[in-house]
């Protein structure tokens, strides 16, 4: 057992159940925008009657923009991270494991830098992950509503972005 862990002994490693071939064309069908979070959180802002600008032209490019002043983004919990220590631990244990570890670190960083810029030019950051867009829609309606209500004021939602 200690021997296994150490790496001597045989590999605990997960193969890939698809060939790479196959990986590449499953993987290059993941879009960035229009995806069924994007669009079931849309479905949602209409439904409750938000007002909203679907992939506003600011940094960090979020999924929504919100009056006056909410960026809304939409956040996969695979690519973004969710419970990064377990998922960490999970990709350290399969195929790549350093790629994917770096690969999602990366994109955690980047989500932090993108927070920050955008709370440094006023505006107010909300992140959902896609678990709490399908299984718990109401409280990130609330959310947005308890937000988009105490933020009020005069601002046009298209002087805040270049559309």
């Amino acid at each position: 057992m200690l021997a296994r862990r150490m790496g001597l002994v045989g590999s605990t490693r997960r193969k890939d159940r698809f060939t790479r071939e196959k990986r590449s064309e499953i993987m290059s069908k993941i879009r960035s925008k229009f995806t069924k979070l994007d669009l079931t959180m849309r479905s949602l802002l209409i439904e409750n009657q938000v007002e909203f600008v679907m992939y506003p032209d600011l940094y960090g490019r979020p999924d929504f923009l919100l009056p006056p002043n909410i960026a809304l983004f939409c956040d996969s919990s695979f690519w973004h991270g969710k419970n990064w220590p377990t998922l960490k631990a999970r990709l350290l244990r399969g195929s790549r494991a350093s790629y994917w570890v770096d690969h999602i670190g990366k994109n955690r960083k980047r989500d932090s830098t993108v927070n920050r810029t955008l709370r440094q030019h006023g505006f107010v950051v909300l992140r959902f992950w896609d678990v709490d867009i399908w299984s718990r829609s109401g409280n990130c309606i609330r959310k947005i509503e308890t937000l988009a209500s105490s933020k009020a004021g005069p601002h046009s939602l298209m002087e805040c972005c270049a559309i």
